[in-house]
């Protein structure tokens, strides 16, 4: 479920960034908890579904 929520925050940041340029902080942040969740699930080992 987190690494799902991570990969549709990465994809929206992606189009935010590249089709629209929506620039602030909200969209970068959000980019950086998606990280840190995807990190966290392969340090812990946790099974990516």
């Amino acid at each position: 479920m987190l690494f799902t929520i991570a990969i549709v925050l990465l994809v929206l940041w992606a189009l935010g960034f590249f089709a629209f340029h929506v620039g602030g902080g909200l969209i970068h942040a959000l980019l950086v908890i998606a990280l840190i969740v995807v990190v966290y699930r392969l340090v812990t080992g946790q099974k990516v579904v």
